[in-house]
């Protein structure tokens, strides 16, 4: 039998070692879920856990491409998933102007199923089910998509760490996120996230195409007793010139709500 020679040797282990980094690298490329980028998205969503429940007022700010401005305000509650494996459930009711007082959208976010979206409009005195083909169209005539309106969960996408940047005085971690549910209006998003708090500062929106469609950045942070919410948020659509700000009040949680607030049935009865 042929002798294997220490130099041999060394290339075996060289070769090997190559393939395992190469094996590394690949599997959590593809299976997103194990590397270092949902290790990120997992450590921001996590942050968040525990608010119970929260309601917030704020205001939508509309700019056209020729600058002019319309605003509406509005409340939103929400009532927090119980674990990972479910979604948030969430009630956005506007307030002004007249033409659309009480128009109201519930949704039922999901992780791989379409989420669930229900529209009230007072005016046809009738609530209107989202389809999941539908939930890429803009919200109210807002740069907002009724996807966008449901909860950011964890689990619906899949994750790839791009590197670091700063974004503002802060640094970031940039994540793209690819959604692992059907009928999504986006191809995928890029996040960027802060090292220092851990939280969501920018996201860009690629459509369909490829192309990019929207950025979200969002400022503004604000810190109750461990939970963190961004007061401003500001949807600017590249291939438009339109944006839209929201614009929040100062939150309320663990007010009472409990899952009956957050049925369909409610919906014809808000005031």
């Amino acid at each position: 039998m042929k002798q294997i020679t220490v130099k041999t040797k060394d290339i075996i282990w060289s070769s090997l070692a190559a393939l395992l980094l190469m094996s590394i690298a690949y599997s959590e490329h593809a299976s997103g879920d194990t590397g270092r980028g949902f290790e990120i998205a997992a450590r921001s969503d996590r942050t968040d856990l525990g608010f119970g429940d929260s309601e917030v007022e704020l205001k939508m700010i509309l700019h056209n491409a020729a600058g002019q401005e319309s605003s509406r305000s509005l409340r939103i509650t929400t009532l927090e998933k119980p674990d990972e494996s479910v979604g948030d459930k969430s009630l956005v009711v506007f307030d002004t102007p007249r033409d659309i007082e009480g128009t109201a959208l519930l949704s039922h976010a999901k992780i791989l199923d379409p989420d669930d979206q229900w529209l009230y409009l007072p005016a046809l005195k009738r609530v209107k089910r989202i389809s999941s083909a539908n939930k890429s169209g803009p919200f109210v005539g807002s740069e907002f998509a009724f996807e966008d309106f449901t909860a950011i969960e964890l689990n619906k996408f899949d994750y790839t760490y791009v590197g670091e940047e700063p974004c503002g005085d802060v640094l970031c971690d940039v994540v793209e996120r690819t959604p692992r549910y059907e009928n999504s209006g986006y191809t995928k998003q890029v996040s960027w996230v802060d090292q220092t708090d851990f939280q969501l500062r920018k996201v860009e929106f690629y459509d369909r195409r490829g192309d990019l469609l929207k950025v979200l950045e969002l400022s503004d942070y604000r810190n109750y007793g461990g939970i963190w919410r961004a007061h401003k948020l500001s949807m600017s659509n590249v291939q438009t010139n339109k944006q839209t700000d929201l614009v929040y009040g100062d939150y309320t949680f663990n007010t009472g709500l409990a899952e009956n607030d957050f049925v369909k049935g409610r919906l014809s009865r808000l005031r």
